[in-house]
């Protein structure tokens, strides 16, 4: 609970501190002109976007459940989901949401493998929509876009992601050459990471070659049984991202300001790929700092702190929130959270029950 704590404490810290600067740099008396015009029937319209969201993702999810023979209540998928939000937006990198995710699916009596092919298909998806529009992003946004810290910072991430992208295409192709390199370099630097005995690194060793045998299963099984999920989790994919997107177009409506909807999804489209880079909470800080950068092209500088406020919160705030309350709901026993966390992608799991 303690480590659960702290990292809730430290991404709200980060993530309030960027926003406070953004707010402080901005700030003048058109912003208080501009926020008693605020139509909040359109934030509140933004809101409910964002939570019709979860719906969204619930229905992508079980959608590659049914492909594979699993039938889980939507509910229950969707509770699932915004726990994972949750967790996402409390560890670093967000890495804490998809081990929950997959946990969850398997206490719903989905194999351990199928259901980290569920969620590993989940995020492929997320990359291969996101990174298919990130051309014309960048086409959109190319001439109004001259930062080139910021420029530098979208070819580190879009680098990252597309060599990871790259590398998954590989694995699958050539297995165990992938995984030869990997165990590789892990037995070098091992030691390094402190005093180790050399039965401690095999089990280690042992137990990264199972956990990489175990991912590539789970991707092949998606690709070769779940073709029809495939096809429905894209849709359902683009059906959520179009939801997500459009909450910025919704707050700027609400502070009087009309933008351009093309320009809007571009923005966040940049955003979504720089996001991948930090290592902080939920991105906190990147996010904030990055909105402002992005935004502040199309977005008039008294509202971008109110913008930037108020998009953080629907996106990041809500999860936290909701998630909170649905995850003390279903999990009832936060040391999970905390357990789940702690070890990231660490499961402990018998060979009978997996695929």
């Amino acid at each position: 609970m303690n480590r659960y704590k702290k990292l809730l404490i430290g991404a709200l810290f980060i993530s309030a501190a960027s926003i406070a600067l953004v707010v402080i740099l901005t700030f003048d008396s058109g912003t208080i002109v501009a926020l008693r015009r605020i139509k909040l029937e359109y934030i509140l319209a933004s809101a409910i976007f964002h939570i019709f969201s979860y719906f969204i993702w619930g229905a992508r999810t079980r959608a590659l459940c049914k492909s594979l023979g699993y039938d889980v209540k939507y509910l229950k998928i969707v509770e699932i989901i915004i726990s994972g939000v949750f967790a996402a937006g409390i560890t670093p990198s967000s890495v804490g949401g998809e081990p929950l995710r997959i946990h969850m699916l398997y206490l719903n009596k989905i194999p351990f493998g199928r259901a980290t092919a569920i969620i590993i298909g989940e995020r492929l998806l997320d990359a291969f929509l996101i990174f298919a529009s990130l051309p014309f992003a960048l086409y959109i946004m190319g001439d109004i876009l001259s930062n080139y810290k910021f420029d530098i910072v979208l070819l580190t991430a879009s680098g990252l992601a597309f060599f990871a992208l790259i590398f998954f295409i590989y694995w699958l192709c050539k297995p165990e050459k992938v995984k030869n390199i990997i165990l590789w370099v892990i037995r070098i630097f091992a030691p390094f990471l402190g005093k180790r005995t050399d039965d401690e690194i095999a089990y280690l060793m042992e137990q990264i070659d199972r956990e990489m045998d175990l991912f590539h299963e789970s991707l092949w099984i998606l690709l070769s049984e779940g073709k029809k999920g495939l096809f429905w989790g894209m849709f359902f994919t683009v059906l959520f991202w179009t939801v997500e997107f459009f909450q910025l177009v919704l707050i700027l409506m609400g502070l009087s300001k009309i933008p351009s909807i093309l320009i809007a999804f571009a923005a966040q489209i940049l955003l979504v790929v720089v996001m991948i880079v930090p290592s902080t909470p939920g991105a906190s800080g990147i996010a904030e700092l990055g909105a402002a950068t992005i935004f502040s092209v199309f977005v008039d500088a008294p509202i971008l702190g109110v913008t930037v406020i108020s998009w953080r919160a629907l996106t990041y705030y809500m999860n936290l929130l909701i998630g909170g309350f649905i995850s003390l709901k279903v999990v009832k026993d936060m040391d999970l959270i905390n357990k789940l966390i702690g070890k990231s992608t660490e499961f402990q799991r018998s060979p009978e029950k997996d695929i």
